[in-house]
């Protein structure tokens, strides 16, 4: 079940995402301060992929002051936009009941877009899964 949704996630929406977090993590890493960003937005385009059967953990020790610091940073430049994107593309897929579930993993990926640094993203199935939820 969970590849039927991915490639049904892929074809409707999934790919036009995660280019979107590719090209953004592309220009992150272009500048030389903003390469956590960059590849925090690798991350989650991987995840935007296939997204069903993997979920978002905290990193362990990956809480600290720094993290904290470039989260705010991202929430107010850039994670906003992306959180409204997310919820309005949700809602878009709400409509049919076939969209429901690419909804609600629409809506799974707005706590990692606003706050993508210190999370990682595990299978379901990881040992992580139970230890850091």
């Amino acid at each position: 079940m969970k590849t039927l949704l991915n490639i049904i996630w892929l074809v409707f929406g999934g790919l036009w995402l995660a280019l979107g977090y590719f090209l953004a993590g592309i220009i992150c890493c272009l500048l030389i301060v903003t390469i956590p960003w960059g590849i925090a937005s690798f991350r989650i385009a991987a995840y935007t992929l296939w997204p069903f059967g993997r979920m978002v953990v905290d990193k362990p020790g990956g809480t600290g002051v720094f993290s904290l610091l470039g989260n705010v940073i991202w929430l107010v430049v850039a994670g906003i936009w992306i959180a409204i994107g997310h919820v309005v593309t949700a809602i878009a897929m709400a409509v049919t009941i076939i969209g429901i579930p690419l909804a609600i993993a629409n809506l799974k990926l707005i706590p990692v877009s606003l706050m993508p640094l210190g999370k990682q993203i595990v299978p379901t199935n990881s040992p992580f899964v139970t230890a850091y939820r």
